[in-house]
């Protein structure tokens, strides 16, 4: 008589709270991160009224956070294959979050933008660094919806970041400014470092793969773009760079293209903060499709549903059009971050997953890095708002275009 083998429950349920106790002290982590990037936005408008900032110098702030996080997402990414995912993640966040409290206590922007581009090391090496570790502690069936519920923390720090900047960057705490007050704020992940070190466990497949140790860092950058992994390298290179220069190009600069179509800055706050709201639902749809329908399916469909976003809301005209737009911007935007972070360690095997995953989030930075710009260049010799965001529009039906012919779906699929 054959038999028949059950599960273990008692095995299943410790399953279920390792994985939701890796994705609430990872998400956390994330949190931080996103309420940092966040801040910035805001910090941005309001040094642009304080110091009296040009759009071009206003660009290099959101620039040269992206220098930082391209040099991050590099150096972290190889050196998760070697180190260990849990080692990087803490030293990257003491990283960004110390370099981000310090930054409160600026009086030149020389200064500003030196520790801005610590704080963007910090970001860009622990963004891939977590989002490989879930993925590598996770069972198939559910991983990519765990690591999009994992990003949809970003919207949390996104809506938090929002709040405080509503409620603390106009405020008065003579002698303080409100935004120095703010940036103060976003030093707290530091403390948090020590929590993660007593209580987060490192990816279960680096620590039983002793050949990732042995493996030179030149070996697996080459490796990357071996024969086997040319294809993905190339898709992942594309997409990066596309979304990130989209997303930094528009997101760093959404308060301020409110108060350039005529609403003062509280009012600007205040809308920017309904638009992030979308950011939730974003995710959680992302994250409930992308194991039925598919990770290409996730991303084609959520990036399309952003450059149409992004065209109309360049070109809103009334109010109702701009938060409608916006909205619906915010919403499948960062529903297709979530897909990204899912998709891109999938492409590699454990030996170097960290570096190919670090190495397309830096090529990505690259774009964070001319978004910004463009946008200080563009509206400094002239050109509308309209035309500014037909230029994003049109980088995402590119990233969308290198998923669908180049991309291979991986649901479900077991990572090598």
């Amino acid at each position: 008589m054959s038999k028949v083998f059950v599960s273990d429950p008692s095995s299943v349920k410790t399953n279920e709270i390792s994985r939701n106790k890796l994705l609430r002290v990872a998400g956390i982590g994330w949190l931080f991160d996103a309420m940092d990037v966040g801040i910035l936005s805001f910090v941005i408008a309001a040094l642009a009224v304080d110091w009296g900032l040009s759009s071009s110098q206003m660009g290099w702030i959101g620039s040269i956070n992206s220098i930082g996080m391209a040099v991050g997402a590099l150096i972290f990414g190889v050196f998760a294959d070697k180190v260990g995912r849990k080692t990087i993640f803490i030293c990257t966040l003491v990283i960004f979050s110390v370099a981000s409290g310090l930054s409160a206590f600026t009086t030149t922007l020389g200064l500003f933008l030196i520790l801005r581009f610590f704080v963007g090391m910090g970001l860009g090496g622990e963004l891939p660094v977590a989002s490989t570790l879930v993925s590598e502690s996770v069972e198939a069936k559910e991983r990519g919806r765990v690591v999009v519920l994992l990003e949809s923390f970003w919207a949390a720090g996104w809506l938090l970041a929002a709040i405080i900047s509503y409620f603390v960057i106009p405020a008065d705490f003579w002698p303080i400014e409100g935004w120095r007050v703010a940036l103060i704020l976003t030093a707290i992940p530091a403390f948090y470092a020590v929590y993660i070190r007593l209580h987060l466990p490192d990816s279960p497949q680096f620590t039983a793969k002793e050949e990732t140790k042995r493996r030179s860092i030149m070996k697996n950058i080459v490796d990357v773009w071996s024969k086997k992994y040319s294809r993905p390298t190339l898709m992942l290179w594309i997409l990066w760079f596309t979304v990130v220069f989209s997303y930094y190009g528009m997101f760093l600069w959404l308060p301020s293209v409110m108060v350039g179509k005529g609403f003062d800055l509280i009012t600007s706050f205040k809308y920017v903060l309904i638009m992030t709201l979308a950011q939730l639902p974003g995710y959680f749809t992302a994250a409930w499709f992308i194991e039925r329908l598919g990770r290409k399916f996730v991303l084609v469909t959520y990036l399309l549903g952003t450059a149409v976003s992004a065209f109309i809301f360049g070109n809103a005209e009334t109010i109702s059009i701009l938060l409608i737009s916006g909205i619906l911007l915010s919403f499948f935007n960062l529903g297709a971050w979530g897909a990204l972070y899912a998709y891109t360690p999938e492409q590699y095997p454990t030996v170097i997953r960290g570096t190919g995953t670090g190495m397309a989030a830096a090529v990505g930075r690259i774009g964070g890095i001319f978004g910004p710009l463009l946008v200080g260049w563009l509206l400094a010799v002239g050109y509308e708002i309209g035309s500014i965001f037909a230029i994003f529009c049109g980088a995402i039906i590119i990233g969308a275009a290198a998923v669908l012919f180049l991309g291979k779906e991986t649901k479900q699929t077991e990572l090598e």
